[in-house]
């Protein structure tokens, strides 16, 4: 391809960036082509560089050698494949085979890591791409999973009676396979990234923004990297905790932090009540995680505005905590799948992990989950966690 930079400039996940931009990646950029049937690499191997489609297609599939192979995605012209193994360190998730004779522009792992690591936007641009990708990913299994069921349609009442089952334990093998890609929840702590990136732009003559919107950048991150470390222990069946010594006052301080600009922008009045003065041992960050999740559901059902409230106290050698608000509510049908696998209760999107990861963590702190709500009554959910000395 003659002219790199125009084509660059054209990509999708760069059309955002300034010409600077687009010349450092240029600059790093190698062209290699590609016969049909060729494969480009194999799923479980090393990463070693990320790939644009210059021009043909590739396709990639999960479980390539296997009798039961699953297509995930077919990328053409500007799109990226590749990134996702060099951004986690993992081995490759999946196999990339040639569709049609191809062209390809690559970039090192070295490479892209100091580009990343030197360039926030670029960053941002990438972290765009992973969340296409799922997206993408998901559409190809839905599309999969629809056409089983009009197959299911044409056999007689004894396989529809069983159809359900099956699909739920199809979708939940295919969480091992997806873990690295579904990336749950992770649209909120992009768009804080960007804007945090687009302040940080807008402020770059005063020290004191820069430095304040560049510690949220760093602190979105880890929250990302965080979300990627709870599917995979979700997805290999267990929570690995990182127990720490933690202030309850401060947590659900950082907790209210997080969420403040959100519940203002919907008029939610916010109360707590922490009673539990001493430290208490805990994973941290995914305690953090289930509380979050807690009140950004609480959030969603409440769109007219309400009340929001926590409640921490000690009993019977135990932390209870009381997360409470003055939403929609559910009827009991809801209650008792709201923490399946896959289920969602939102029209606000998800992948429907959400609440079965809240619980899975406080079962793994050896605690229970209670919740209790009413249709239009609003909604309480009660943690008990026991009290380590």
């Amino acid at each position: 391809m003659k002219d790199l930079f125009s084509f660059l400039k054209k990509v999708y996940f760069f059309q955002e960036l300034p010409d600077q931009q687009i010349r450092k990646i240029q600059q790093v950029c190698h062209q290699i082509e590609y016969n049909s049937g060729d494969i480009i690499f194999e799923e479980g191997s090393q990463a070693d560089r990320f790939d644009i489609v210059a021009d043909g297609a590739v396709e990639v599939w999960k479980d390539y050698k296997l009798p039961d192979k699953d297509l995930l995605a077919v990328h053409e012209q500007g799109h990226l494949f590749g990134e996702m193994a060099l951004i986690d360190e993992l081995p490759r998730s999946a196999t990339v085979l040639v569709k049609e004779p191809t062209r390809l522009f690559y970039i090192d792992r070295d490479d892209f890591h100091t580009i990343i690591r030197d360039n926030s936007k670029i960053a941002i641009s990438i972290l765009k791409s992973v969340s296409d990708m799922v997206r993408k990913s998901n559409d190809y299994f839905v599309d999969n999973l629809r056409e089983r069921a009009r197959e299911l349609e044409k056999t007689n009442q004894a396989l529809r009676e069983a159809q359900e089952e099956l699909l739920l334990k199809d979708r939940l093998s295919t969480l091992g396979k997806f873990s690295s890609l579904i990336l749950h929840d992770i649209r909120n702590p992009l768009s804080i990234l960007r804007s945090m990136a687009e302040m940080i732009v807008l402020n770059s003559s005063e020290r004191k923004k820069v430095e304040r919107n560049a510690k949220k950048i760093i602190s979105e991150a880890d929250r990302l990297n965080q979300i990627a470390s709870e599917l995979l222990d979700y997805s290999r069946g267990e929570i690995r905790l990182n127990m720490s010594i933690v202030n309850l006052d401060s947590f659900f301080k950082r907790l209210l932090e997080a969420v403040e600009e959100k519940f203002q922008a919907r008029d939610i009045t916010v109360t707590t009540e922490i009673s539990v003065s001493e430290p208490v041992i805990m994973d941290e960050q995914r305690m953090f995680r289930v509380f979050f999740n807690l009140a950004d559901n609480a959030r969603k059902a409440m769109p007219q505005g309400g009340k929001f409230s926590i409640k921490a106290f000690k009993a019977d050698q135990t932390i209870k905590v009381e997360v409470a608000d003055t939403g929609i509510g559910m009827d009991l049908s809801i209650q008792k799948k709201i923490f399946d696998p896959f289920f969602s209760y939102s029209d606000q999107g998800g992948t429907g992990l959400g609440m079965s990861i809240v619980k899975s963590i406080i079962e793994a702190h050896h605690g229970t989950l209670f919740v209790s709500s009413k249709l239009n009554g609003g909604t309480t959910f009660r943690v008990t966690l026991p009290l380590i000395d």
